[in-house]
């Protein structure tokens, strides 16, 4: 069985220190700014939270599809979905600091606006709670059920167990696209509780895939470094990774372009004063960027058959990506408290550190656990021998 690299305890230590130094300067700006200290919090969870999210999709994906295209990152896709237990620890003070980002979370936001008052038995602070305790209850589920069954599968070799995890994905699937859909709203559309959108949910998973992919294509490109995986991912592989990457990124631009076309041709009030500041308001020039960096660039760049086998080319873009993506939730988050303009402040650069530092320490822990490559997987042989 192929073990982890030593190197990955120098990822974890190094990734601890600079996420509990993180974690340090954002509880300073706790105590010298709350309010910005919330709002920041909230990109930075949803940045971190969409990671492991992604993850988890691709993995169910992986076991539905039964081919051998996810059987090489399939230990990553597993290590990154078990760390759900720790984002949920990250949305505490998210929870407890409601009212700092939240206007229908104030107590008084309901008398005086008859949209909230009407919404109120699906928007206050205890449902929202509740909701949020399942969806990580679900995710987690989901990734323990399928992380167990494959160990299994390691130690057993019993061929019933790859399609136990096959009707265990059809099933988590459909609870995982539920339950990512709600909490979309929940923690970023309502921001606006005036404005909805019914493609909203699938443009964040559409986005939490580019976020998984990015991330998998870069732990790739470390594991292939390095002994014992040097040799066991080739080209071949990331040829196959970048084609899904940029199946991504355009399924991502589909629904921003659809979510857009359908506001803009229904022409109603209500939902245009949403784009307003992101598209005529100081906020254009980051949607421009959006549209150059996270769409056009990689989708061109991703074209090239040669730039998919060339892995650092290729980490290159995903390094982009992931960047972009802490931009997209920022887009959609923080013109709900500054619709005039872009008003970045340094805890929107120190608490992504401090919360993804974290958990990039409890990935790496949670990869060195087990053998890099599932062992008695009936796809493995095929996987190893692509080319």
């Amino acid at each position: 069985m192929i073990r982890t690299p030593p190197a990955l305890a120098s990822v974890q230590r190094n990734a601890l220190i600079v996420g509990l130094a993180g974690i340090l300067l954002g509880g300073a700006g706790w105590v010298m700014d709350p309010h910005q200290f919330y709002r920041s919090y909230l990109v930075s969870f949803v940045y971190v939270l969409s990671i492991p999210l992604g993850c988890l999709g691709l993995l169910m994906m992986q076991h539905l599809s039964g081919g051998a295209w996810g059987v090489m990152l399939r230990r990553v896709f597993e290590a990154a979905s078990r760390t759900f237990p720790l984002v949920a620890l990250f949305a505490v003070p998210l929870l407890l600091g409601m009212t700092h980002v939240y206007h229908w979370a104030e107590p008084e936001a309901q008398a005086h606006d008859p949209l909230l008052h009407h919404k109120a038995a699906y928007l206050n602070v205890g449902f929202f709670t509740v909701r949020t305790v399942l969806y990580f209850v679900i995710w987690s589920a989901l990734a323990w059920l399928l992380s167990r069954m494959s160990l299994e599968q390691d130690r057993t070799g019993n061929p019933a167990l790859a399609v136990r995890m096959q009707r265990v994905s059809a099933a988590g699937l459909l609870l995982f696209v539920l339950a990512m859909t709600f909490a979309s709203i929940d923690w970023l559309m309502s921001l606006d509780p005036h404005w909805h959108s019914t493609i909203y949910g699938f443009y964040f998973g559409g986005g939490a895939a580019i976020s998984a992919m990015a991330f998998c294509l870069l732990a790739a490109l470390f594991l292939a470094s390095r002994a014992p995986m040097s040799g066991t991912l080739r080209p071949a592989h990331f040829h196959d990774y970048g084609k899904l990457l940029l199946a991504f990124v355009v399924i991502w631009a589909y629904f921003n372009a659809s979510q857009l076309i359908i506001i803009y041709q229904g022409h109603i009030p209500e939902e245009i004063t949403w784009y307003k500041p992101r598209m005529v308001g100081g906020w254009w020039w980051v949607s421009l960027l959006l549209v150059l960096l996270h769409f056009v660039l990689p989708f061109f760049l991703l074209l090239s058959r040669d730039l998919k086998r060339d892995i650092s080319r290729l980490s290159a873009i995903a390094l982009l990506l992931l960047v972009m993506r802490w931009v997209d939730i920022y887009w959609l988050a923080a013109p709900a408290f500054s619709p005039e303009r872009v008003a970045p402040h340094w805890l929107d650069l120190v608490l992504p550190a401090g919360l993804g530092g974290v958990w990039l320490a409890y990935f790496a822990r949670e990869l060195r656990t087990r053998p890099l490559l599932p062992a008695n997987e009936p796809h493995l042989r095929e996987a190893l021998s692509h080319e």
